[in-house]
C-alpha cells in the first residue's frame, strides 16, 4: 500500500511514539488525524510538523476508553477527508508499580488500564471497520509491548493489557479480512521522557545502560524506530495479518531478560 494521499488516524499522537508515527507517515504524503486526550498544545505542534510536508491534518480530542468518542473521531475523519486507510491504535496508559508489590494495584487500576489499552483499541477498530472496508487494502496497527509477551514492564496490569491486545490482534485479523490487515508492534524499552518520568531518572539510566550491554543491536529503540516499523507494515506488508512484531534491538533474545 502507498501512503501518499492516504488518510491515517493515529490515537495518542500528541507526543512520543504516536507523534513520531504521525511525522513519519506525513513525510510519505499521508494525511494525518492527530488524536489527544489532554495534551492539546502537543497535538497542535505535531500537526504543524506534519503540515510542513504538505499534507492536511485534523486534530481531535477523544478519549478512546469512551465509545462515543471513538465513533466521533472516525466520523470527523470521514467528514474532512472522505475516507480512512490506516488506523494506528497507539493510545495507552499505565500505572508504574513494581511487579513484586501486588498490593500496589487494585481492581480499578486494572479496569482503567484495560479501558484505554485494550478496550479502546477494540472500540476504535469497530468504529473504523466500515470505512476501512471501503478500501482495497487497509491496515490496523495495534501498539502492544514486549510487556505483553514477556510479562515485564511498568506494572502487571499494563503487561496483562498488552498481552490481551496481542491476542485481540489475532482475533481481529481473522474476521476483518480480506480488506483489512491487523498487526501488532511490540516495542521494548523505548527511550524518551515518558519512561524516564515514570521510572525515575536513575532507574531509567540504569536500565538503558543495561540494554545497551546485552542487546544484539547495542541500543534501545526510539519512537522514530518504532515509526519506521509502522511505515514498513503499511508500505511493505500487505500480505501479512495477525502478526506480532517485536522491536527491541534484540533485547528479548538475551537468556536473562532485563526486568524493569
Amino acid at each position: 500500500m502507498n501512503l501518499k494521499d492516504s488518510v491515517a488516524i493515529i490515537t495518542g499522537s500528541s507526543s512520543g511514539i504516536g507523534a513520531a508515527i504521525a511525522r513519519c507517515f506525513a513525510a510519505e504524503g499521508c494525511h494525518i488525524v492527530i488524536n489527544y486526550s489532554r495534551n492539546d498544545e502537543g497535538a497542535k505542534k505535531v500537526a504543524a510538523d506534519c503540515e510542513a510536508y504538505g499534507v492536511q491534518t485534523l486534530v481531535m480530542k477523544a478519549n478512546v476508553a469512551e465509545d462515543e468518542d471513538c465513533r466521533a473521531l472516525v466520523a470527523g475523519t470521514l467528514e474532512k477527508f472522505g475516507k480512512l486507510n490506516v488506523l494506528v491504535n497507539n493510545a495507552g496508559t499505565t500505572k508504574f508499580c513494581d511487579h513484586r508489590n501486588l498490593a500496589g494495584l487494585n481492581k480499578q487500576d486494572f479496569l482503567d488500564i484495560y479501558a484505554v489499552n485494550t478496550v479502546g483499541a477494540y472500540q476504535m477498530t469497530r468504529a473504523a471497520e466500515n470505512a476501512l472496508r471501503q478500501q482495497e487494502v487497509a491496515h490496523v496497527i495495534n501498539m502492544a509491548s514486549i510487556a505483553g509477551i514477556a510479562g515485564v514492564g511498568s506494572s502487571i496490569a499494563y503487561a496483562a493489557s498488552k498481552g490481551a491486545m496481542v491476542t485481540m490482534t489475532m482475533s481481529l485479523a481473522r474476521v476483518l479480512g480480506p480488506q483489512i490487515r491487523v498487526n501488532a508492534i511490540c516495542p521494548g524499552f523505548v527511550q524518551g521522557d515518558w519512561l524516564a518520568e515514570g521510572m525515575g531518572q536513575e532507574a531509567y539510566d540504569r536500565t538503558l545502560g543495561g540494554i545497551r550491554k546485552i542487546a544484539p543491536l547495542a541500543d534501545a529503540v526510539t519512537p522514530e524506530r518504532i515509526a519506521d516499523t509502522a511505515r514498513g507494515i503499511v508500505t511493505g506488508m500487505d500480505w501479512t495479518t495477525g502478526e506480532t512484531i517485536i522491536v527491541d534491538g534484540g533485547t528479548h533474545l538475551h537468556t536473562a531478560p532485563l526486568r524493569r
